[in-house]
């Protein structure tokens, strides 16, 4: 099995995020921290790791994005992996 990651832009977000797999993931690379989204059987995980890692899930796609809304940096850039 190969690792392999694609660089994607803002407007793809809701539909990976819509499509997102159990094994797949989102790293969002702002200045100040890292953000990781990923899902399990019933929820999405979204990790802010900056020194410290905080934790919260959210039950769809619109809390998700509601939740990074105006955490994501203008300059920000977006893995699928």
């Amino acid at each position: 099995m190969t690792y392999q990651e694609r660089e994607v832009s803002k407007n793809q977000l809701e539909k990976l995020l819509q499509t997102l797999d159990l094994d797949e993931g989102i790293r969002i690379e702002n200045k100040s921290n890292m953000i990781f989204l990923n899902r399990s059987a019933k929820r999405y995980c979204v990790n802010i790791s900056t020194q410290n890692e905080e934790f919260f899930y959210h039950n769809s796609v619109r809390e998700v994005l509601d939740f990074l809304n105006g955490r994501i940096d203008e300059a920000a850039r977006i893995f699928s992996y």
